[in-house]
């Protein structure tokens, strides 16, 4: 596997050598002073460039090395994508190095700059691009909730859960499946986030997909969400729809005591019973006869 030094040398050079490109910036992990380096970071690269058009006519050779895999993603059919301020390459190499390198104008620099804390100057031919503070991860800290988004992200938590309910009590389990993990679990790992600054402070991050929540959280609250995992079953949904109503509830309810918010509504008793009662409804049943006190 090449090394970082390689790496870099390859895009550095690439860039030296052609006159169209007149910067280029470095985004994302490696920029990161806290970063544990493993093989695996991926080189998050923009070149900035005069003239945006030759490279969004006709793809680029790129000579940074074996491509085991490529695509561009700024204009995609298969994902109805098109960004016309911009050209992107994601490559996976043979020898474990990916580059996820963006190709813009040179007018767009502000963006690249200072959108992400995570930015690192690598070259400027013309000296146009401003110094940059020392990179940081404060872009990517979690975010203290408003009593708004607080109340959202519950409402949108109960609103979903029956949703999960009634897909398993028709047996769609990819529906009721697809719910759970592209919303129930994305509102319940918003949740742990806001505990886990409530607790620390909210300057820190809650990582990638919310690894970082383990070391945040208690143990106890940890191992809860681990448990609101699932196979496609339709008995094991019902159990993970549960755990994660049952620990919603309890996180909301400790979020809210310590940044001082209220919780005015009374959905979690009121939606978790009606999970139960879905649950406990016969598969052959015509109408429904649900009382909510």
């Amino acid at each position: 596997m090449r090394s970082e030094k390689e790496m870099y040398d390859r895009i550095l050079g690439y860039a030296q050598s052609h006159e169209d490109i007149r910067a280029v910036i470095l985004n994302g992990s490696r920029a990161n002073p806290n970063r544990r380096p493993d093989p695996f970071n991926d080189f998050d690269i923009v070149y900035l460039v005069r003239d945006l058009a030759p490279y969004k006519t006709a793809p680029i050779h790129l000579d940074f090395g074996e491509l085991l895999v490529y695509e561009r993603t700024d204009e995609n059919e298969l994902f109805h994508e098109h960004f016309p301020e911009f050209v992107c390459y994601l490559m996976q190499f043979a020898d474990g190095n990916r580059i996820d390198l963006t190709i813009a104008p040179t007018d767009r620099w502000h963006g690249y700059c200072f959108d992400d804390r995570l930015s690192v100057v690598l070259l400027d031919k013309d000296g146009f691009l401003p110094s940059l503070p020392q990179p940081d991860e404060s872009s990517h800290y979690i975010q203290k909730p408003t009593a708004q988004t607080f109340f959202e992200c519950r409402t949108e938590f109960w609103w979903v859960a029956p949703y999960v309910s009634k897909g398993l009590w028709r047996g769609q389990l990819l529906f009721a499946q697809s719910h759970m993990e592209l919303c129930i679990r994305k509102m319940l790992l918003q949740m742990l986030a806001w505990y886990a600054g409530a607790l620390h402070g909210f300057d820190r991050t809650a990582g990638k997909c919310g690894d970082n929540l383990q070391a945040l959280l208690p143990a106890s609250l940890w191992d809860g969400y681990l448990e609101t995992f699932a196979v496609c079953r339709e008995d094991d949904i019902w159990r993970a729809l549960f755990k994660a109503a049952a620990l919603f509830t309890e996180v909301s309810r400790l979020t809210a005591e310590r940044l001082g918010l209220a919780i005015e509504d009374a959905y979690d008793r009121r939606v978790t019973a009606f999970l139960h009662y879905t649950h406990d409804l016969p598969r052959d049943a015509k109408t429904l006869d649900f009382q909510a006190d």
